[in-house]
């Protein structure tokens, strides 16, 4: 992975100092809030329902045991024992005082990494494929220019004050596990037939009030030329994005406006004036940062067969050994090795938190199965991307200690949640008692096996950082007169065929959800054809189904139908 030089070192340093005397001034009274508050989000730190929180980056999703230890660290000392990995790959601390906040972030430094731009109207953080540089069906790997990118992006200043947040996710591989449509550009990323490096850009999609998948404007960009293009494009954002509303002011609706074909021809205008300019990648840049992402000191060793693994397995192990290798492994680039999900969806507990002893004991699986090396995925998961075949019993039975090798992975309780109400200001309902409540209700793994892969994504309002608008199932929290409701929409879709799911009609109370999804389930239970998935079932019967059990046994409803719920 990356490691940082003396200039990166300089820069977060240096962006430490500058910060703890700001957060003195603020404490002073020298600093008033609305002076301090840009200056606090551009760092990270957020004042949420209860007390302050702070967003730590974890570039496209890489980061080290030594980083995660650093974590725990954090989360044992500054805040409550634990963190919640977020769907932007970033870790989130809840709980943590003003006043501390400079020595979180010089902790944070001492192993090169920081909060930088994980908050404000600026350029966020750039994410990836989860399983960057490994994954089997991989065209390229995206690391370096993900690392790039992030180069190019931290402190830009012509961009720190953009309309709204702007997201990059970059994708190189068959499969999209990025939620490339979902992002303001989306960069797939591909070689030509003469080895070249390219890239097609999508721009527009996200989530939020008004989801819209990304579309294409750019094809077989020359990888060198991403500085300049995307230059150009974010100049055409900030010169016609909405500043008058607030939410009106995401690119997807300036490109939705003008329509793709008017903003790619937008774009190709400023980018005339600057496409040769000096603000390209070069070569000598790309084998600067490339050689961090050379590849492991792998063995030579030979590929293992499901039926060979399992019959190591002592007899009584098999069958949930078998589930676990079926649900939480991948395929590998290298033989005889693979990559593991660790799930940190443990019935019972928050979707994407890790306790100060689960992070430390991970910390020490990376060191022991997967060269020290872990990543987060955007589903709110961790991944050991190296281990070999041969140990992947022992580090199974190893996660099982620390109640993170639950067989869940793309079930129905692998379940996508944002904070919500129980922490975030900006939610108008709990997201997390939601999620406990179907897992409760669907807590037999025979029957989640059963019923195949779902992906159920809750968000606790409608800026939908839970995803909710690309879940099969998604749930979204709203307010009806201080009263809290959820919206139900189906037939979401994340990857290579990205959907946005639809509303099927007025919201429920908090108490009537587990009996609305187990309507819904058993709706597809009974319709299903031999080994059709929800998202399958759904698209061949359509809504009305599963809208009319959901609404079966609803109870009367008191308040008057928003505007999308009356148009559902």
């Amino acid at each position: 992975m990356y490691k940082y030089d003396a200039i990166d070192q300089t820069l977060v340093n240096e962006r430490v100092a500058q910060f703890r005397d700001q957060v003195s001034r603020r404490l002073n009274g020298s600093l008033a809030e609305e002076e301090f508050r840009p200056l606090r989000l551009q760092n990270g730190l957020y004042h949420q329902r209860h007390a302050y929180m702070l967003r730590v980056a974890i570039p496209y999703g890489l980061f080290s045991s030594t980083q995660l230890r650093t974590l725990a660290l954090i989360a044992e000392k500054y805040d409550r024992g634990y963190g919640h990995f977020t769907t932007r790959q970033n870790i989130q601390f809840n709980w943590v005082n003003l006043e501390e906040t400079p020595d979180i972030l010089a902790e944070l430094a001492k192993v090169q990494m920081h909060a930088i731009q994980t908050s404000g109207n600026c350029i966020r953080n750039i994410t990836s494929d989860a399983f960057a540089g490994v994954a089997a069906d991989e065209y390229v790997d995206p690391r370096p220019i993900c690392e790039l990118l992030r180069q190019w992006s931290t402190l830009h200043p012509e961009f720190a004050h953009l309309p709204r947040k702007f997201k990059f996710a970059i994708n190189g591989a068959k499969e999209d596990r990025t939620v490339l449509l979902c992002h303001d550009v989306g960069i797939e990323l591909k070689k030509n037939a003469a080895g070249e490096l390219l890239a097609n850009i999508y721009a527009g999609g996200g989530m939020g009030r008004t989801p819209i998948l990304g579309s294409l404007i750019k094809e077989d960009l020359p990888w060198q030329l991403l500085p300049s293009y995307l230059t150009a494009l974010l100049r055409v954002y900030n010169r016609f994005g909405r500043r008058d509303n607030l939410y009106k002011a995401r690119i997807k609706i300036l490109v939705k406006a003008l329509g793709p074909q008017e903003f790619a021809r937008q774009v190709e205008g400023e980018w005339a004036h600057i496409a040769n300019g000096d603000d390209n990648f070069t070569q000598a840049e790309w084998d600067r940062v490339a050689k961090h992402f050379t590849k492991p000191a792998y063995k030579a060793l030979s590929s293992l067969t499901t039926e060979q693994l399992i019959a190591g397995v002592p007899e009584s192990e098999k069958p949930a050994f078998a589930r676990w290798h079926e649900r939480n492994v991948r395929a590998h680039q290298v033989p005889g090795y693979a990559s593991v999900i660790l799930s940190l969806k443990h019935h019972g507990i928050a979707p994407g938190d890790a306790t100060t002893a689960q992070m430390n004991a991970i910390a020490n699986l990376a060191d022991q199965f997967s060269f020290g090396e872990l990543r987060v995925t955007h589903e709110q998961n961790l991944v050991l991307a190296d281990v070999e075949q041969t140990q992947l019993l022992t580090l199974w039975q190893e996660a099982k200690k620390q109640k993170i090798a639950l067989p869940n992975i793309g079930l129905l309780t692998d379940i996508i949640a944002c904070p919500g109400g129980d922490f975030c200001s900006l939610a108008n309902a709990k997201s997390l008692p939601i999620a406990k409540a179907i897992q409760e209700r669907f807590d037999n793994l025979d029957y989640l096996y059963d019923l195949g892969d779902i992906s159920l994504n809750i968000s606790g309002c409608i800026n939908s950082c839970g995803h909710h608008h690309v879940g099969n199932i998604g749930v979204l929290g709203v307010d009806k007169d201080g009263e809290e409701w959820y919206q139900i929409t189906l037939g979401g879709e994340q990857g290579n065929d990205a959907a946005i799911g639809k509303v099927i009609g007025p919201s429920f109370y908090a108490d009537e959800i587990p009996d609305v999804m187990t309507s819904i389930i058993n709706t597809y239970v009974g319709q299903r054809h031999d080994e059709e998935s929800f998202i399958e079932t759904y698209r061949r019967l359509g809504v009305a189904p599963f809208k009319a059990a959901a609404y079966l046994n609803a109870k009367a409803k008191t308040h008057k139908p928003n505007t999308e719920e009356a148009l559902a």
